[in-house]
């Protein structure tokens, strides 16, 4: 498991390696560009209920804490996707709780 830190906040959100693998790349492709957006998931089992949505922009510190050492290895479809997502006015929606289900599924 990975941390993403965002703004000022001390607590940061658990997130699972490879899927901040994908949020890192997305990302800092889009700040890089000067390009806002939204950023939301689901609170996880054994929290308090609902989901938080955060607004990216350039100006706001964000950091990415990843457990491995290694870089994780990522899909072009997958990113690609994340990266339309980011674009559209949903902005880009991540479920952590699907990330064991997806890895069982390319895995088989």
């Amino acid at each position: 498991m990975g941390y993403l830190y965002y703004g000022s906040e001390t607590s940061p959100t658990q997130v699972p390696d490879r899927t901040l693998a994908y949020v890192k790349v997305v990302a800092t492709t889009k700040l890089r560009r000067g390009e806002s957006f939204t950023l939301t998931w689901r609170h996880p089992d054994g929290s308090p209920e609902g989901r938080t949505s955060i607004w990216l922009q350039p100006a706001i510190p964000l950091k990415f804490v990843f457990e491995s050492a290694e870089s994780e290895p990522l899909e072009p479809e997958r990113l690609r996707t994340m990266a339309d997502a980011a674009n559209s006015s949903n902005g880009l929606v991540i479920d952590w709780e699907d990330e064991p289900k997806r890895l069982a599924a390319v895995a088989a």
